[in-house]
């Protein structure tokens, strides 16, 4: 029979019994739009991430105090800060230091106890630009109000006390004095510590709230081809007199880390995928054992018209992968879909990768081959007057 032919005939059983093959195609169907929806989710975060990554840049490292010998925390010099900047291939360095004994609160009637787990800080007037932040409103500090009771909270901080909105007329309480707040950051990948925080210029820490001056992380920016080289001498540089008491890391490597970890989660769902595909490919096989069951009287009038055994095999068979056909087809577009929803509602790039779309479609007719494949010899071997004898 020419491929035309082919496909006619195969397509009779779908045509006459269109609910049974709706709902074979389905379990092919969710199968593989599992497995599309759950490859597209995972590369479009990591586009995400990969552009976060990009505008952020992986040049930030940080350094911060680690612990004495006796286990107790370790505190960094007052002018390390100083110190690192003076490394040759450092372009940026700025640093926050924590203020332990300030509470917060929104008004002077909250309970002691309920401080939401804001911290203050001090910091520099350049911290902004060394951590890549963005405001979501108000100023960022300056020369001016940081010698001033004036804070800048982080998005998490301003959301746990309630504060929608910056200005003049805002102020919560830092270790029991008024500071109003001048702005509100958004979220800070790559110093998380931050979305939590209460920020205050490093003049009215010192002034306003007893600020000792010792820094609690330092943030540097290096040139790209040196950041191993910056990291190899952050922790002697840092405090040359207890190198093994400070401890450097690249903030980036957390989200690298993440990504590595989400990719083990998609390897876990495309798992998931795959049995739901083996499960419709069962389906398949059990709806083309029962037409070969149902048919055998269309089998044998064909059998005693002429047809081969290899003509009613790949009749047989051709349905089957018809089946499968449609259920893999319809699987990439419900999957590319919902992958596209998804990602625009989260505000990630839609990235749909061809290989999944093309190899799930692939798979399915491996399955529907295999699966078609029993069947389509079963009903081969039946003759003429074995079929027609049941009718």
């Amino acid at each position: 029979m020419w491929p035309g032919d082919v496909v006619r005939v195969g397509a009779v059983g779908l045509r006459t019994r269109p609910m049974r093959a709706f709902l074979s195609a389905l379990g092919i169907a969710i199968g593989i739009a599992a497995m599309v929806a759950v490859v597209g989710v995972s590369s479009s975060s990591r586009a995400d991430l990969d552009r976060a990554l990009a505008a952020l840049g992986t040049n930030l490292l940080t350094v911060s105090p680690g612990s004495t010998l006796t286990g107790d925390k370790a505190q960094l010099p007052a002018e390390s800060e100083a110190m690192v900047a003076r490394i040759g291939p450092v372009r940026e360095v700025s640093a926050i230091g924590l203020l332990a004994d300030a509470k917060i609160y929104r008004t002077g009637k909250v309970p002691e106890t309920e401080t939401k787990g804001i911290a203050a800080y001090a910091a520099r007037t350049d911290l902004r630009d060394a951590i890549g932040a963005e405001l979501r409103g108000g100023t960022w500090l300056n020369a001016a109000t940081g010698s001033f009771p004036a804070t800048v909270l982080g998005s998490a901080a301003a959301d746990r006390l309630g504060i929608g909105h910056a200005g003049p007329d805002v102020r919560i309480l830092i270790g029991g004095r008024w500071f109003t707040v001048i702005g509100i950051l958004d979220p800070a990948p790559l110093a998380p510590e931050l979305d939590s925080a209460a920020l205050v210029g490093w003049p009215a820490a010192r002034s306003v709230l007893g600020f000792d001056g010792h820094p609690t992380t330092i943030y540097t920016r290096s040139r790209d081809a040196n950041v191993e080289d910056v990291r190899d001498v952050l922790g002697a540089t840092a405090n040359p007199e207890a190198p093994n008491e400070v401890e450097v890391s690249r903030p980036s490597d957390a989200l690298a880390a993440r990504k590595a970890a989400g990719e083990a989660f998609t390897g876990l769902l495309l798992g998931l995928g795959a049995v739901a595909l083996l499960v419709g490919g069962v389906g398949v096989a059990n709806t083309m054992v029962i037409s070969v069951l149902e048919r055998r009287s269309e089998i044998g009038l064909r059998r005693s018209l002429g047809a081969t055994r290899g003509q009613i095999r790949t009749q047989f068979l051709a349905e089957s992968l018809l089946l499968s056909a449609l259920g893999g087809v319809g699987g990439a577009v419900i999957g590319t879909v919902v992958t596209s929803i998804y990602a625009l509602y989260q505000g990630w790039p839609v990235v749909i990768p061809a290989w999944a779309v093309l190899g799930g479609v692939a798979a399915t007719l491996v399955i529907g081959a295999a699966a078609g494949l029993y069947p389509a010899i079963r009903a081969s071997r039946l003759s003429p007057t074995e079929a027609l004898a049941t009718t």
